[in-house]
């Protein structure tokens, strides 16, 4: 079979390439993400990276005083990153079938029916995952602005990374939300529901 461009003429085509950038934009700014922190009374940096598991603990050696920085955020990044992955998957996926398929996709009820399914899964898979990191994030700011320092008076935290990169993964996890969400109008449009209303009332009474 030669591949058909005309899905990629509609909305749902569009919808799917949008869905696959921006499911990529989404994990890229997380997973490329690293980040740090340094105080006043040492020459030692905390370093945090994805999947952001920050457990240290320095002490410094004048004052005996001791900095803490311990959390764990790596569930709700990993379950962020990999809605994304799954994500991109699925969209790269049904383009094929789009562009390989279609005349099948359009006279088979079935196919519609699983891609509205599935993408309705996805939807509820990003506003979910992208909740989860939302306040991970908050969480990771917490830490790593606010550690844990004994005697309290002893050190001060001097420099840290900016965080701007990590609040554009959550923005770009409820935009993807958003266009998943939009999709579905679209897909229902190609489902027997929409296409066969009489049918489908006439075969239920």
């Amino acid at each position: 079979m030669d591949f058909n461009l005309s899905a990629f003429q509609e909305p749902r085509g569009v919808m799917r390439i949008l869905h696959f950038i921006f499911s990529i934009c989404a994990f890229a700014t997380i997973t490329s993400y690293s980040g740090y922190i340094i105080f006043s009374c040492t020459e030692e940096k905390i370093d945090f990276s994805y999947p952001f598991s920050v457990v240290e603990e320095i002490v410094v050696q004048n004052g005996n005083c001791t900095i803490s920085v311990k959390n764990d955020f790596s569930s709700d990044a990993k379950f962020f990153v990999a809605t994304g992955v799954l994500a991109m998957l699925y969209a790269l996926g049904i383009m094929f079938v789009y562009a390989k398929m279609d005349e099948a996709y359009k006279t088979n009820k079935k196919l519609p029916l699983y891609d509205f399914l599935i993408t309705v899964f996805f939807g509820v898979l990003w506003v979910s995952s992208s909740a989860a990191w939302a306040n991970g994030l908050t969480g990771l700011k917490s830490a790593t602005q606010g550690p844990i320092i004994k005697p309290p008076e002893c050190c001060l935290l001097t420099s840290n990374s900016s965080y701007s990169t990590l609040n554009i993964s959550v923005i770009f996890g409820f935009l993807n939300f958003f266009l998943w969400a939009a999709d579905l109008w679209f897909l229902y449009k190609e489902t027997t529901w929409f296409q066969d209303p009489a049918t489908q009332t006439t075969s239920g009474i």
